[in-house]
């Protein structure tokens, strides 16, 4: 049969027409299916080829000052980036090309690349706030730049720079350990988030929510069109910030605060705990972070040794010194110890002789026979050193730790750190050893030396409780915590506190810090003075004082570094005072005092006439004296310490000055020049004068 058989021919169509219809059913099928069913993958897919996704930050929320003022604002700049290349090699390429219009160095570029290498499916920021100069020779030559971007995106401006910068913090780019965390999982790699002060406590109120725009790019990568190119999601700007700061308050520290000196200056309400002013100094330019910080001034401030990085108002403690023989009356108050107008039984006459150790004052001269009120004034090292032994060492470190001196304050800003204080007995044995301690700790306690040491932030707390009804209020700059356990009360009647504040008046009318309040006004200004001895330098020097003393409206507290005998510390609190109640501050400007030191002026030599006024204070504050305490810490009656002429020097503790006293720590063996032999520090220095005298090394505080 013939191939062309009409029979075969149509067997041979059918199944030609079977193929071409089942062909074209399949096409049909497919074309259904990627028109139809899978029609927006890609279109999405086309669109990724064809568009390019452009993140928009949010603007972050103003903050401002208790009147309306710019703490932080956020401004219009200029970022150039680029769209992500095909691989890194092709982005290294144009860095390369782009560096000599934007100065990039080749340490510049490695830190481009290591950004892009985090995150290589969004733009790179290659100048993260650039001049209106570079954004102009750009623009000429974008045809030769694949993949350049240049977009105004908000930047934050701080208006006052260094001035506020602890206070308000500043801003830099989300790093992967701070996106492990749970409260920046949802930030993209390269947001902006807050790094300290405000910024970063009110982080999620500030933020907003950033939102995005997409731009359209030919095969080659170049921006063809931007405007329009796809749907946008505008950005959610942040909530503002209203503070309690009040920012000429601020400022006038700032412009008043010794320039050069390190220290702090922190002002509150006592009312309300409304912090009105902080201020650290040396302080830092929080702009210089925005869009990355220079790798140059970077590490001058790493390696700047005053650190002025670091808060000293909250993440900074020192032994607060004679500031703290408020806290010791308060408590000896509280107990029924004493009262204002009680004396001690052993006037100042320079020192105090406890067992065999010669505690100084820090007037040589001494300061006679006192009732409290002006101990307090006098800043009597001797009176409290006895009101110490009356108070106890167990009832001392009970109501100080009740007193919140071992505790944060709780205010709204990142980084705070506890203060240091002894929590109980245990703690000496712990530090020293079981029973290589004596009560002498107490000694050192009373007069705000030994194991104490204290934030700024800490003692402005207690001295907010003088300054008002006796109760602490939960300080703050923009929300007030929620209250959480039982507040803290210094548990004073009011005739007891207003005793105090005469007192304080007194320091400044009369006492250590006379003449720091002369200034045109009425106001009377009650406050403490006090050095803190610094093992490393020169002693630091306090002062915290409130105004009116009758009814105050601010507590201001200030600390100055290795200011020795802190000339200007007073009239600096004084003025600040006196600028925020509207008092003429002119003449305190030019008002100079000498705050008190931790050591006596010179040695004072305990000569054959000596030894009989210091056996006369050894008998009275003997161990078994009736009007003291006759028992150590366990309880066991202590016998009267035999004479000897060591005079002790320091040992190691928390903050304290290798010439402030210490508890023994027997670490040998010596023979006295007595007949009496027993065991004393190696570390004491000998008696080896013809007459047995020696030089006293013991601290004292005023």
């Amino acid at each position: 049969m013939s191939s062309f058989h009409p029979h075969l021919l149509e067997r041979r169509l059918r199944v030609a027409r079977t193929v071409v219809w089942g062909a074209a059913v399949a096409l049909v099928l497919v074309f259904f299916r990627t028109q139809i069913l899978e029609h927006s993958k890609y279109q999405l897919q086309s669109e990724t080829n064809r568009l390019r996704q452009i993140p928009l930050p949010a603007p972050r929320g103003i903050i401002t000052d208790r009147n309306g003022k710019i703490l932080a604002e956020s401004v219009t700049g200029y970022t150039v980036s680029l769209l992500p290349a095909a691989d890194e090699d092709s982005l290294r390429a144009t860095l390369r090309r782009i560096a000599p219009i934007v100065k990039l160095d080749n340490a510049a570029i490695d830190r481009i690349l290591t950004r892009y290498r985090r995150t290589p499916y969004l733009p790179v920021n290659v100048v993260p706030s650039a001049t209106f100069e570079v954004v102009s020779a750009l623009e000429e030559r974008r045809l030769i730049f694949p993949g350049l971007l240049i977009q105004p995106e908000p930047k934050r401006h701080y208006p006052d720079s260094s001035l506020v910068a602890h206070l308000v913090g500043y801003v830099g780019e989300l790093t992967e350990a701070e996106r492990a965390q749970r409260r920046f999982a949802s930030i993209r790699l390269g947001g902006i988030l807050g790094k300290g002060g405000l910024e970063r406590e009110y982080d999620d109120t500030l933020r907003g929510a950033d939102g995005v725009r997409f731009v359209e790019v030919s095969a080659l990568g170049h921006v063809v069109r931007e405007g329009g190119a796809g749907s946008r999601l505008a950005p959610v700007p942040g909530r503002a910030l209203h503070t309690t700061i009040d920012l000429d308050l601020q400022r006038y520290i700032a412009q008043i605060f010794p320039a050069g000196h390190r220290g702090a200056v922190l002002a509150m309400n006592p009312n309300t705990g409304e912090i009105l002013a902080l201020f650290s100094a040396p302080g830092f330019d929080p702009n210089a972070f925005v869009g990355g910080v220079d790798p140059e001034y970077w590490r001058r401030l790493s390696e700047n040794a005053a650190h002025p990085l670091f808060d000293r108002t909250i993440q900074a403690r020192y032994p607060p010194g004679s500031t703290w023989k408020l806290a010791i009356a308060a408590m000896a108050l509280k107990r029924g110890i004493v009262t204002l107008r009680s004396r001690m039984p052993i006037p100042c006459r320079g020192g105090l002789q406890y067992g065999n150790r010669f505690f100084r004052c820090w007037s040589a001269r001494g300061h006679g026979d006192l009732a409290l009120a002006d101990a307090i004034a006098q800043s009597c090292d001797v009176y409290f050193y006895q009101l110490g032994l009356k108070l106890g060492l167990t009832s001392m470190l009970e109501d100080a730790n009740g007193l919140g001196f071992r505790s944060r304050t709780g205010i709204d800003l990142p980084g705070e750190i506890a203060s240091e204080f002894p929590t109980g007995t245990d703690y000496y044995d712990r530090m020293y050893g079981p029973r290589r301690w004596t009560s002498a700790v107490t000694l050192n306690l009373a007069i705000g030396q030994g194991e104490n040491a204290q934030t700024l932030v800490n003692m402005i707390r207690f001295y907010q409780m003088l300054a008002s009804d006796g109760r602490a209020r939960p300080m703050y700059l923009a929300h007030p915590p929620s209250p959480s356990g039982a507040a803290v009360n210094l548990g004073l009647a009011p005739d007891q506190l207003a005793g105090l504040r005469q007192a304080m008046i007194s320091v400044v009318e009369r006492g250590t810090a006379r003449g720091a309040g002369r200034f045109g006004g009425s106001i009377a200004i009650a406050g403490k003075t006090g050095t803190a001895q610094n093992p490393h330098g020169p002693a630091h020097g306090w002062f915290i004082g409130f105004a009116p003393a009758d009814k105050p409206e601010i507590v201001v507290g200030a600390i100055v570094e290795f200011a020795r005998e802190g000339p200007y510390v007073a009239p600096l609190v004084t003025r600040v005072i006196g600028h925020y109640l509207g008092v003429d501050t002119t003449v305190a400007s030019h008002v100079r005092i000498v705050l008190p030191t931790d050591t006596a002026p010179h040695p004072t030599q305990l000569g054959p006439a000596g030894r009989r006024l210091h056996r006369h204070a050894a008998r009275a504050v003997r161990y078994d004296d009736p009007r003291y305490d006759r028992h150590d810490r366990s309880g066991r009656q202590q016998p009267s310490p035999s004479p000897c002429r060591c005079a002790p020097r320091s040992a190691r503790s928390i903050g304290r000055s290798p010439r402030s006293p210490s508890p023994w720590r027997p670490t040998g063996s010596q023979r006295c020049t007595r007949r009496v032999r027993r065991t004393c520090p190696r570390s004491w220095p000998r008696s080896n004068s013809s007459d047995g005298s020696f030089t006293s090394s013991g601290g004292t505080s005023r």
